[in-house]
C-alpha cells in the first residue's frame, strides 16, 4: 500500500485506503462558506473510489477535467457505476452532531422530494441517521467516513473523535444511500465545488491513461 498522504487545508489524506479493496483518492476539497469576504472552512473532504471505475467511464475519455465538472451525466455515471467508494470527512470547524445531521437529512430529502422517493421507509431511514449523529460533539480533526457497498448497496457511517470509542451505522435503504453520495458526489449539485473540480481533473487524467 502506498504510504503517501495528501494534505487538504493542512489535513491530512492517505493517497490509498484499503476496505475489501485498494481505494484509491480520486478527489478531495473543503466545504465552506464566505461571511463578510471571510472564508469559513467546515470540512475537508477526500473520496476514494476502486480505481476500476475507470472502466465504467469510457464514454468521457479525452475529455478535459474543467469540462467534466460541468458535465452532471458523468458524475451520475460515477455515483451510478458498480464500485466500492468511501468518503472521508474530516472536521476543521467544530460544530455539534445535530446541526450536522440536520444539513445531511435536509439536503437528502430535498433530493429524495424532488425525485419523487421520499416515502415512509426514507423518512425512517434519514431519523436515523439524524439519531446517530444527535449526541456526536464533532471537533476539529473528528472523522466521519461514509463507506458504500455495492452489494447489497448499503452505506456504512463510521464516527471516530479522539478519546472515544468509534461508532457505526448502517444505512440499507437504497434511495437514502444513493442521495447521500449525491450529496457529496453529485456534480454541479454536490455540497463542494473543490471536490467536484478535483475529481473530475483527476478522472481526466486517469482516462487519458
Amino acid at each position: 500500500m502506498s504510504s503517501e498522504v495528501v494534505m487538504v487545508d493542512e489535513v491530512p489524506f492517505p493517497s490509498q485506503i484499503t476496505t475489501s479493496k485498494h481505494l484509491s483518492l480520486l478527489g478531495h476539497g473543503i466545504t465552506d462558506i464566505e461571511i463578510h469576504f471571510l472564508q469559513i472552512k467546515f470540512t475537508a473532504i477526500g473520496v476514494y473510489i476502486d480505481p476500476e471505475i475507470v472502466g465504467h467511464l469510457q464514454k468521457w475519455r479525452g475529455k478535459p477535467g474543467n469540462h467534466l465538472a460541468e458535465d452532471d451525466d458523468f458524475f451520475d455515471a460515477l455515483i451510478d457505476a458498480p464500485v466500492d467508494k468511501l468518503i472521508r470527512v474530516v472536521v476543521i470547524k467544530e460544530i455539534k452532531g445535530s446541526q450536522y445531521g440536520v444539513q445531511l437529512e435536509s439536503a437528502v430529502r430535498d433530493r429524495l422530494a424532488a425525485d419523487d422517493k421520499y416515502e415512509e421507509e426514507e423518512e425512517e431511514a434519514l431519523e436515523k441517521i439524524v439519531e446517530f449523529f444527535q449526541s456526536k460533539y464533532l471537533k476539529k480533526h473528528s472523522v466521519i467516513t461514509y463507506q458504500f457497498s455495492v452489494s447489497p448497496p448499503a452505506a456504512e457511517i463510521v464516527f471516530s473523535t479522539e478519546g472515544k470509542e468509534e461508532a457505526k451505522m448502517k444505512v440499507e435503504n437504497k434511495n437514502v444511500v444513493e442521495m447521500i453520495k449525491r450529496w457529496y458526489l453529485g456534480g454541479t449539485r454536490g455540497v463542494s465545488a473543490t471536490t467536484i473540480s478535483s475529481l473530475a481533473s483527476n478522472l481526466s487524467t486517469h482516462l487519458s491513461k
